[in-house]
């Protein structure tokens, strides 16, 4: 079944150059196109994307409020940040409201179809640069004494880079239950995406610091 796919930019231009490079891959679809944070709300429970790509800087309702609010009401969208500014606050805000990615608007096509479906797949994916920015803010006072066992276990995977499929297969669980293990994960942890929980276990030291190399989540 195809990736669906929103994309949410105020310039229409860079929705049909972005239409153009993902219909040109069939495990892709492009389910719809918003011009703002409001529409991409609206169509998002309208449509179930699996990824949202969301600019940031839009005009009615920006691209952090449209996360926060796509992230709260259809927790199982994932959304790449996909903006022309690499600053430290705006990774950080974009990352905090639930964002999985962070990508410059100057990405390869090839580039961005794999974070699309590495995100879809629930493997955690984020620059070196952004990584660092939001390292930096993250305080891991949450102890890991509050996760379950298998909770830990499955963070630590997450953190690894593994994606839903590879964590079941390695736990020898069905698909499913994996994805509830991260919502308590997440919940537990008070994060509102799986980049966020990798991060707090790289601090919580449940992954190696070769691990967290691999996975560009150490700087």
């Amino acid at each position: 079944m195809a990736i669906r796919v929103l994309i949410v930019d105020d310039h229409s231009i860079v929705r049909e150059g972005l239409r153009m490079f993902l219909q040109r891959d069939p495990d892709l679809d492009v389910v719809g196109e918003a011009a703002n944070g409001e529409e991409a709300v609206e169509l998002s429970r309208q449509l179930h994307p699996d990824v949202v790509l969301m600019d940031l800087l839009m005009p009615v309702m920006d691209g952090i409020e449209a996360t926060v609010a796509i992230r709260s009401a259809q927790p199982g969208t994932e959304i790449i940040a996909l903006t022309c500014v690499l600053e430290s606050a705006t990774v950080v805000s974009a990352l905090k409201a639930g964002a999985s990615g962070y990508l410059l608007k100057d990405t390869q096509a090839p580039e961005l179809r794999r974070t699309i479906k590495a995100a879809a797949a629930g493997q955690v994916q984020l620059s070196p640069q952004a990584s660092a920015y939001l390292v930096r803010e993250i305080q891991a006072v949450t102890p890991p004494e509050l996760l379950t066992e298998r909770e830990t276990e499955v963070l630590r995977l997450l953190a690894q880079g593994q994606s839903n499929k590879d964590i079941a297969r390695h736990l020898q669980i069905v698909e499913d239950t994996v994805k509830v293990h991260v919502k308590h994960i997440l919940a537990k942890l008070g994060v509102q995406s799986r980049t966020q929980a990798a991060l707090y276990a790289i601090r919580l030291g449940l992954v190696s610091h070769e691990q967290g190399k691999k996975l560009d989540l150490h700087h």
